[in-house]
């Protein structure tokens, strides 16, 4: 089978591989359809991920279509599927206690083993949840969706509070759209105003806020001087975070959607007198994955817009490099792997 391989920072090449043989139990063979190109593959390709060994097949964000399950399982072929790429463990304290998502010995598909850059893959039937009436393109959006959604329902903030959501990436996109799904008042802030300009005219958001030195006044007009209700940092950018603290409003909510290496520093203070909330949201669960999927369903993610840019396996070698380094217009890429 085709499979787009990274053997080394700085290099794709398309190389034919075995397919996968006849699941075992509990797991199903799986057909790709679509796969979705996320920031962690730009900075594997780059070679700025600090976990990771090459070579890499990448490539989490998956919708594919059901070929055979071993025994015990359930899915009919020809099921179209979303992938949830976090392998648990299944008895670790988080996964006794329903999280998964921050299992201790976890995996990620495309990370810390081969992913979806190919024809075929092998995953375990409770890791795929059928995708119902979604195409295989939304389908394929579901899990960086997820991300997002997973941050909205930890900040566990109530409809009608005031939200900022600080980056307008994918991800940061995908959590302004679930909070204003939640009821919140929603505004972005970005060191982009094309991203910003995206988030209002693609989106429907009310205007962005620029990360510039007149971001806190802006902040303060917005919110009556009171500061935001709950913010999410989706910016992966430790400076970023550490300002964030600023914008939460007495009694406020303060979600860190990204994760950086660096150590976060803040007035305790400051964090005292406003009695904050703060936040770590790491991947996402079932619960995450399902709302997105009935979510799309139900018309209330404009995926058609998200989706900006499409290639292929073949044409990823050539785009993904591109993409890389020239983010222009670029929101979510989506690599079409099969007809399905």
């Amino acid at each position: 089978m085709k499979t787009v391989v990274c053997p080394e920072p700085g290099r794709l090449e398309i190389v034919s591989r075995k397919r996968p043989e006849a699941p075992a139990s509990g797991w199903v063979r799986l057909a790709v359809s679509r796969v979705g190109i996320c920031g962690t593959d730009y900075h594997i390709f780059e070679g700025k991920h600090p976990f990771l060994e090459y070579p890499r097949v990448m490539g989490h964000e998956i919708s594919a279509t059901v070929i055979e399950g071993g025994p015990g399982t359930r899915l009919a072929p020809g099921t179209l599927v979303v992938i949830n790429p976090y392998l648990s463990c299944g008895t670790c304290v988080a996964c006794r206690n329903g999280k998964p998502n921050c299992c201790t010995a976890i995996r990620v598909l495309g990370v810390h083993t081969d992913g979806a850059f190919c024809e075929e893959i092998v995953m375990p039937e409770q890791n795929l949840y059928p995708a119902g009436s979604l195409s295989p393109e939304a389908a394929a959006t579901v899990e960086f969706l997820a991300i997002g959604a997973h941050a909205v329902r930890r900040s566990r903030v109530v409809r009608g509070a005031r939200s900022l959501v600080i980056g307008a990436g994918p991800i940061g996109l995908g959590t302004a759209i679930f909070s204003r799904i939640a009821g919140h008042e929603v505004r972005l802030l970005d060191t982009s105003a094309e991203r910003l300009a995206f988030g209002t005219d693609a989106l429907g958001f009310a205007p962005g806020i620029l990360a510039d030195g007149e971001a806190a006044e802006a902040i303060a007009r917005a919110t009556d001087g009171e500061g935001f209700d709950v913010v999410f940092d989706a910016t992966g950018n430790a400076a970023s975070m550490e300002r964030s603290f600023a914008h939460v409003a007495h009694g406020g909510t303060l979600v860190f959607v990204s994760v950086v290496k660096d150590a976060i520093r803040f007035s305790d203070p400051e964090f005292h007198k406003r009695e904050m909330t703060l936040v770590a949201s790491r991947n996402a669960t079932r619960e995450d994955f399902d709302h997105v999927i009935a979510s799309i369903a139900e018309g209330l993610v404009p995926v058609e817009a998200l989706v900006t840019h499409r290639t292929t396996l073949e044409g990823a070698v050539r785009d993904l490099p591109r993409w890389a380094h020239d983010k222009s217009g670029l929101v979510k890429a989506v690599i079409t792997v099969g007809s399905a």
